[in-house]
């Protein structure tokens, strides 16, 4: 801006008869001028200062949803650091063996680190969908899952969780882990099947064992069974022997009885110790349980000989669990065929169409998906579906007593 030049003031000559009292004149004129200026510039108050005006600092454009090799962006959410590191790290190794098998021709992989916090969930969804993700897979716990759900409804991706928290379950948010209804309901229609109606539960005081046991009434009472007893116990808590009495007096009063024990390790071990202390008939109780029985030391326990449980098909997994331990000289954890088979099913959405489809649409496509764990499909309401075997457990081996079903149209699972 360029200011106005200013005119000069015209030159004052002497005029005659002036003097002192000439220039007492013009002394007294200035200071009347100085008086008035003074005045106007007191009762005329400065503007008030423009108010602030806040500024929207604009969201960064996402980057392209393709890498520069033409392949588009998956983000794998995993706890790459924090207490589990090690799982999200067997995950992660199972997933580019995915990619080296095959995936890799259509999608790249984005890890990003979920930690093992909601807020750390949140942040990563957040990262993926600034790095231009077209799906993201994980996290991997559902409260991480619950709280990160939001973030990736707004940014308009749907998300498939390794949790196997059903509760967490709902359109555009697909835990795809071994939901326990899923499990217990196929375990117990076989129990069914054999003739089996009564039944009965002891489960841990935990969450997985409340919904162990929710999901026993559902499965058995819609078919013509009866829950006769149902019992909690606190593994920490010591003794066993109350709860687990009443267990085997309501299981040893008239006919088969099959008893869920929704537990694993250590106090799946004090479990059975308990009911087979408090009478000598427990063990003709058909004990029946869930896929945390699906790891490769539960033939060890010898109390759990005859026991039947719910679980992927063993031998799917096989081949991948030999080429895994070759490359990286240790087993996978139990959890890597979930990233394995979620990369896979995102390659497989890749070459739907030119740019792939990952809408909800693609994700419910009734035919499910094939993976080491099996067949799956995702409902429109979240829920995951498997078609499930049922294993018995014998002295030294596990081996398949009902085939996995070859698709999902049969209600059992």
């Amino acid at each position: 801006m360029m200011l106005r030049s200013l005119a000069p003031f015209p030159s004052m000559g002497r005029a005659p008869g002036s003097g002192a009292a000439g220039w007492l004149a013009l002394s007294a004129i200035g200071l009347m001028l100085g008086a008035c200026a003074g005045t106007m510039q007191s009762s005329t108050p400065p503007p008030p200062p423009a108010p602030a005006v806040a500024v929207a600092t604009p969201r960064p454009e996402p980057a392209p949803r393709v890498t520069a090799t033409g392949k588009l962006k998956v983000a794998l959410l995993l706890p790459l650091s924090g207490r589990a590191r090690d799982i999200g790290t067997s995950m992660l190794e199972a997933a580019e063996m995915a990619i080296f098998d095959g995936a890799g021709r259509d999608i790249a992989i984005m890890p990003v680190d979920s930690g093992d916090t909601p807020d750390r969930a949140v942040a990563a969804v957040e990262r993926a969908a600034l790095n231009g993700a077209v799906i993201l897979l994980g996290p991997l716990f559902g409260p991480a899952t619950a709280a990160a759900a939001p973030a990736a409804r707004d940014a308009n991706l749907e998300m498939v969780s390794f949790s196997n928290d059903e509760g967490v379950a709902q359109p555009g948010v697909y835990p795809m882990g071994l939901g326990v209804q899923t499990q217990v309901r196929r375990v117990a229609d076989y129990a069914l099947a054999q003739g089996i109606r009564r039944f009965a539960v002891f489960a841990p005081a935990t969450a997985y064992g409340d919904q162990a046991t929710l999901a026993l009434r559902d499965a058995v009472t819609t078919r013509g069974g009866s829950v006769v007893a149902a019992e909690r116990f606190n593994f920490s808590g010591g003794n066993l022997t109350g709860s687990a009495g009443r267990v085997t007096q309501a299981a040893g009063a008239e006919g088969r009885t099959a008893v869920l024990l929704p537990v694993a390790g250590p106090p799946l071990a004090a479990a059975t110790q308990a009911l087979e202390a408090t009478s000598p008939d427990a063990r003709k109780a058909q004990y029946i349980g869930t896929g945390i029985w699906d790891t490769p030391t539960i033939a060890v326990d010898g109390n759990l000989d005859g026991a039947w449980f719910a679980a992927p098909d063993p031998s799917r997994r096989a081949d991948f669990e030999r080429k895994y331990t070759a490359v990286h000289g240790k087993a996978p954890h139990r959890l890597a065929t979930l990233a394995y088979d979620a990369v896979n099913m995102a390659a497989k959405l890749a070459r739907t169409r030119p740019g792939g489809d990952f809408t909800a649409a693609a994700l419910n496509d009734p035919e499910g998906f094939r993976g080491l764990d099996g067949l799956f499909r995702f409902r429109s309401d979240g829920r995951v579906e498997r078609a499930l075997a049922v294993l018995e457990i014998g002295k030294d081996q596990v081996r398949v007593i009902d085939p996995a079903p070859s698709s999902l149209d049969r209600p059992t699972n």
